[in-house]
């Protein structure tokens, strides 16, 4: 798995969370789906998030480009 896979394995798993807790604890929690959100979005444009780095350190890969 590269670190681009489990990035957006990370943001669907949370996603999904955030919902499920928004619906059984407190609405509350969709904040933090608009967080995800908002994080997705700046990562698209400037190819940075900070969960890159964390993967990185668990030992995921970075793509290698396709020539």
């Amino acid at each position: 798995m590269t670190v681009n896979e489990g990035l957006r394995l990370m943001a669907g798993v949370f996603t999904l969370i955030s919902i499920l807790l928004a619906h059984y604890a407190s609405p509350y929690w969709l904040l933090f789906t608009g967080f995800i959100a908002l994080n997705l979005i700046q990562s698209s444009f400037t190819k940075w998030c900070p969960a890159m780095v964390i993967l990185k350190k668990l030992g995921l890969k970075e793509e290698q480009p396709v020539d």
